[in-house]
């Protein structure tokens, strides 16, 4: 009788624990989860901290100068251009090409126009779908756009090798399942690689696109990549070299109006 007793009330000990134990090993993997998400985080707020933090979220517009080289096949072309690249957040871009700044480049939301002596054209689906995908996938959309949205999933993946540099690996995969990478030194908290990876449309191949920055210069407070490189699928297309950076500039009112722009040529 006091074997059966006992037997019982281990039964009893066993049915009530179970809820208590399925539930501890329910929990365990969103904890892990949590805790990885928070690790994710404090590397990005590093990282904008590292920017220029609050001062670098309000930038009111950023003027870039340099030459870029472009690459066939991962072999380069000869000859550099002339290039004068203005960003004004969200959605305002505008890129000035040659010595002369006879081509202008106007993407203003989602439509992109090119300005020469001929006046004002749009520029073709193929430049401009190129072009919008990579704006949708810069580090400040990530920061200023993904990481507000708290549908968005972080992922600390742990220390990688960026550019010989030791760094953490972050990766945001939004509520629309895409996804941003961002390899952020180790030491200086500055990004080294930004990575996303899309499906062409018409063969339907997934590409890998990765933009590499180095030889931070700090311009006016921000630490300012001086070497911008882009790869696709592993073969590099362009490398920008940067000489010159202005924040916060005063523009006219019409400066990102193309039509403005055509009206000025034609004179």
């Amino acid at each position: 009788m006091r074997i059966a007793k006992l037997a019982t009330m281990f039964i009893l000990a066993l049915a009530f624990a179970a809820p208590h134990l399925a539930h501890t090993q329910t929990q365990t993997p969103d904890e892990d989860a949590r805790k990885n998400a928070q690790q994710a985080r404090k590397a990005l707020n590093a990282m904008v901290k590292a920017l220029g933090g609050e001062a670098w979220l309000d930038i009111k517009n950023q003027m870039l100068q340099g030459k870029v080289a472009a690459f066939f096949h991962g072999n380069p072309d000869p000859g550099t251009t002339e290039l004068f690249e203005f960003h004004q957040w969200p959605d305002h871009d505008r890129i000035e090409v040659t010595k002369h700044r006879d081509v202008v480049e106007f993407f203003v939301g989602r439509q992109g126009w090119e300005v020469t002596y001929r006046g004002k054209k749009a520029i073709d689906k193929d430049t401009l779908d190129d072009y919008l995908r990579r704006r949708d996938h810069s580090i400040e959309t990530a920061v200023k756009v993904w990481m507000k949205n708290p549908q968005t999933l972080l992922l600390y993946e742990g220390q990688h090798m960026a550019e010989r540099h030791l760094a953490e690996q972050v990766t945001l995969i939004s509520p629309e399942n895409d996804a941003i990478t961002i390899l952020i030194d180790n030491d200086t908290h500055l990004p080294l690689q930004r990575i996303f990876k899309w499906r062409d449309p018409t063969y339907h191949d997934k590409n890998t696109e990765v933009e590499e920055y180095d030889d931070y210069h700090t311009i006016d407070g921000f630490p300012t990549p001086f070497t911008i490189t882009r790869l696709k699928n592993g073969d590099t297309v362009r490398q920008y070299y940067i000489t010159r950076a202005v924040y916060n500039q005063n523009l006219s009112a019409n400066f990102w109006d193309p039509d403005a722009e055509a009206r000025k040529v034609k004179k």
